[in-house]
């Protein structure tokens, strides 16, 4: 099962989609460090399938992106003493002629060169290798300084779980891993698939198809050390007829925040999916026949409801906590509150119920939630 070349045909819409996600996660984690006291000189992004730059139409792949977004930071690294390491791979395992690798190199000094003064800020450190060999070189750079990390797998050896591992010994990086999901409903109890990642397709296959993404990652987790702190999300992208995905990783609840609102902005409808994997729109149409079957910020929002008014969820801290544990954002759990609140079910000393990171982690702001009793 080879490799697929991404760079021979223009990006289409759902690897814009993934690139789209790539982007404004880098452009949400850039001011958190470059703006954080402790975040030392020099922070780090690793693209280990970088591509070309572009692609055949011009449009911007993950490299351009990047350097767009710390472009656009420049004043504040400049005023904070920040620079970037940008590490970018891009190798053709099967061919003598890396024509790939010298289009990148080319597409990113043009960009420096129409920027003047970003090479300054940027330094970037060109690879040519294969990432199984290059990965671990690069691990003790991703363990010293605050990194983010992508990995868009683009071969059965590259969904190895020892990727996964790796990071997850690391404090202060976050990472996006684009895996192919659908190989494993077809290929997943081959050897080839499980010297790499051992997955039980029998279980895995249980669900619909649709869900091959997310079951993928509920098994990845079992594969963690039970004391692990990383939290593991999913963004499954449909191109048809196939489901891929992106897996984010992360331990500090900023960056699930962030990550997380990223998705939602992508999809407001389930936060997880380019597309509706939940069977919630058909949903939102109410029936004759039937009950009504709850959207996914429904249900997630009657679960609040229920854990408020049985005490299990008495603060803003512990309601964040619950909400990013359930892969919502702070917005779905406010609008509880302030429904309880002005029915007179819940009282709180504030205007708002403060379900946010600044609140409940940055400023240490706990705020109670008082219960009054339902409604009559």
């Amino acid at each position: 099962m080879g490799a697929i070349d991404l760079h021979s045909k223009p990006f289409d819409e759902e690897t814009i989609t993934k690139l789209e996600i790539f982007e404004n996660y880098a452009q949400a984690w850039l001011p958190t460090f470059i703006m954080w006291p402790k975040s030392g000189p020099k922070l780090c992004i690793f693209d280990f399938f970088a591509g070309t730059g572009y692609d055949m139409n011009g449009v911007p792949g993950s490299p351009i992106r990047f350097l767009t977004k710390i472009q656009e930071y420049r004043g504040d690294m400049f005023k904070n003493k920040i620079k970037v390491d940008l590490y970018l791979n891009e190798f053709e395992p099967a061919k003598k002629k890396q024509e790939k690798f010298e289009l990148l190199k080319k597409s990113c000094k043009q960009f420096l060169a129409d920027h003047p003064g970003l090479e300054h800020l940027v330094n970037i450190i060109y690879s040519n290798e294969d990432c199984e060999t290059l990965f671990p070189k690069l691990m003790p750079e991703i363990n010293k300084y605050p990194s983010l990390v992508y990995l868009d797998q683009n071969g059965v050896k590259f969904a190895d779980e020892k990727y996964f591992l790796a990071l997850e010994k690391t404090t202060t990086t976050d990472f996006l891993y684009f895996v192919s999901s659908s190989y494993f409903w077809r290929f997943g109890k081959t050897e080839e698939f499980k010297k790499y990642l051992d997955i039980d397709m029998e279980e895995a296959k249980k669900d619909p198809y649709k869900h091959i993404h997310r079951n993928v990652l509920r098994q990845l987790k079992t594969k963690m050390p039970i004391t692990s702190k990383l939290k593991l999300y999913p963004f499954s992208i449909k191109r048809e007829p196939n489901i891929h995905g992106i897996i984010f990783g992360a331990k500090h609840p900023r960056a699930v925040d962030k990550f997380l609102t990223v998705a939602w902005e992508k999809n407001s409808v389930n936060g997880q999916a380019n597309f509706d994997i939940d069977d919630d729109i058909p949903e939102a149409q109410m029936s004759l026949f039937t009950e009504k079957k709850l959207t996914k910020i429904e249900a997630f929002q009657s679960e609040v409801y229920k854990k408020v008014l049985a005490g299990e969820l008495t603060n803003n801290k512990q309601l964040f906590d619950f909400t990013l544990e359930q892969g919502h954002i702070g917005a779905h759990a406010s609008a509880v509150l302030k429904n309880m609140k002005s029915g007179k079910e819940v009282q709180y000393e504030s205007t708002s119920p403060l379900v946010n990171y600044d609140n409940a982690y940055k400023k240490s702001k706990i705020l109670n939630y008082v219960v009054l009793g339902k409604k009559p």
